[in-house]
């Protein structure tokens, strides 16, 4: 399957959309003689190249060349879309994009979508980003998106119903669902428009997917900032992935000043917590002092309870947050007769094929403790009635 990701480090925007959608491969003159279908006039579309922050990158300007100065509400711009000879993919994806517009607007202003009187979003410029986004897509064979998070921002601008801070309402509506990554950076990096587009197309939202690149392509932003203030997105396939992947959060810090003894408790809450796995490692810190690195694997929702519980119950001043793919085999378990009881066998499968398959040790200790033998020989006996069992193969 084709996919799409969007990594919008530095936001996005309607024009950048169309900028990086054309960098990337769609045609710009098949975009043109599609958009030459709306009953929309009184524009340009110039399209060149720019470069910002040592980046390259597609520059699209949509010149509005006599605005008519009137409102448009979302019936009125769904009627252009359903009115145009244009793909049925292109009319679903645009009306989806202007119905996620028009219903942030009423809840910020407190109308109905339809009454919403549609401003700046609603004039030719954001009607030709929007559509322009959807036919692109479409040249574009209609991949599967996903997108990185979107880099927060502050400050204020000015529309039609005066000064707002930034983010703006809309986007802030709009972007409900969709994970924030912290950025320090005064003006609009993510526009209504962009945060319309993103949120009706993407399938998800976080690091990139597995896939196989074939093609790149930069959209430019109008501003210049610190960084290059481009939208960025990745054209390829999805690579086969191994049976069993999934995403896990890593949870980690270094300490050299806990008393042992408190370790175990430490590993016994993180684990009542949620924790998938709690680790230990000796290493070597700054001033030569040796330390130890604790380390704690959970499910992504599970990271904020473990991190509090690891700033409260030990010595740290702080945890290293990151999110890794874990690859597990399928496990299941089976029971085994043995002459000190019934011992239960961990079977870890890859594609149906049994790669691993071990006695579990409380059975064993508890069967040794019972016995009176010991837990080696009762963990021998059990692999040993496993493997003799008929078609047993690790």
């Amino acid at each position: 399957m084709k996919t799409l990701y969007f990594d919008c480090f530095a936001g996005i925007s309607g024009d950048m959309t169309l900028g990086a959608l054309i960098d990337v491969g769609a045609d710009p003159e098949k975009l043109r003689q599609s958009l030459s279908a709306l009953e929309v006039d009184h524009y340009r579309i110039e399209i060149g190249r720019t470069v910002k922050q040592h980046v390259a990158a597609t520059d699209v300007k949509v010149v509005v060349e006599q605005h008519p100065h009137r409102h448009r509400r979302l019936r009125h711009i769904l009627q252009i879309i359903e009115s145009s000879n244009l793909s049925v993919p292109v009319k679903e994806t645009s009306g989806r994009i202007f119905r996620r517009l028009a219903e942030a607007e009423s809840s910020v202003h407190g109308a109905s979508p339809e009454d919403v009187h549609f401003h700046e979003v609603g004039a030719v410029d954001a009607i030709i980003d929007i559509v322009g986004t959807a036919i692109c897509l479409d040249l574009l064979g209609n991949p599967k998106v996903a997108s990185s998070p979107l880099p927060t921002f502050h400050g204020f601008a000015e529309g039609s119903h005066g000064v707002f801070p930034l983010p703006a309402p809309a986007t802030v509506e709009l972007s409900k669902g969709i994970p924030w990554r912290a950025s320090d950076v005064e003006g609009e990096l993510v526009t209504p428009t962009g945060a319309a587009i993103i949120s009706a197309i993407a399938s998800g939202f976080g690091p990139m997917p597995s896939m196989i690149v074939e093609s790149v392509g930069c959209g430019a932003g109008k501003r210049d900032y610190n960084f290059p203030n481009v939208l960025r997105v990745m054209l390829g396939r999805e690579s086969e992935a191994l049976p069993g992947v999934e995403r896990v959060t890593l949870v980690e810090t270094n300490i050299d000043d806990l008393n042992p003894q408190f370790y175990d408790s430490v590993m016994d809450d993180l684990f009542a917590a949620g924790a998938l796995d709690v680790y230990l490692a000796p290493i070597q810190m700054k001033k030569s002092r040796p330390g130890i690195l604790l380390s704690a694997l959970c499910p992504p929702d599970k990271s904020q309870a473990i991190s509090r519980i690891i700033l409260s119950e030990t010595s740290t001043l702080g945890v290293r947050i990151q999110e890794i793919d874990r690859v597990c085999l399928d496990r299941r378990w089976e029971e085994v007769e043995t002459k000190f009881g019934r011992i239960r066998i961990k079977i870890g499968e890859l594609e149906g094929k049994v790669m691993h398959a071990a006695p579990e040790y409380e059975d064993c200790r508890s069967a040794a403790q019972q016995s009176g033998t010991s837990v080696k020989q009762v963990y021998d006996a059990a692999a040993a009635a496993y493997y003799s069992r008929p078609s047993k193969q690790a």
